[in-house]
């Protein structure tokens, strides 16, 4: 079977909606992990992030490919996720609050990468098994956390 070399413009825009959402991932890991007081949930976390990390090294090396320098995390979105996180954390620094944080990141990624899914149908098959992969990744996180709810 021969592998979907897919349309360049299409792999290079998921790829670069990948790479700054797995930025995003471990951003938003890195401003809670050292809080979470149960050691399971803490590795749970920390897992994630490095499975983040692997898929943000992947895509960098394929944007390479493209000579493509990626994409940042919306400094928007990434300020509101950090003032959201820090108000919380403040009124109830909770493992509950955090697993609460991380359900609601992970949702908005999973919504997020689906519909980039979606929109570039012709991006090559390497590029969507990342977009998947960071899609499962998340979702089995909030699966994982739901106890700590």
């Amino acid at each position: 079977m021969q592998e979907h070399v897919g349309n360049d413009g299409d792999t290079v825009k998921l790829l670069r909606e990948c790479g700054a959402g797995a930025k995003m991932g471990i951003d938003s890991i890195n401003d809670v992990v050292n809080d979470v007081k149960d050691s399971r949930f803490q590795k749970l976390l920390t897992d994630c992030r490095n499975e983040h990390e692997r898929l943000s090294t992947e895509v960098a090396q394929l944007l390479e490919i493209h000579n493509d320098d990626g994409k940042s995390p919306n400094p928007v979105v990434r300020g509101m996720s950090w003032v959201k996180t820090n108000a919380k954390m403040m009124a109830e620094p909770t493992d509950a609050t955090i697993a609460d944080l991380m359900t609601d990141g992970c949702n908005m990624g999973v919504k997020s990468l689906s519909r980039y899914l979606n929109q570039y149908k012709s991006a090559d098959e390497k590029s969507k098994d990342i977009a998947e992969r960071l899609v499962n990744s998340e979702l089995q996180l909030t699966n994982d956390i739901r106890k700590y709810l």
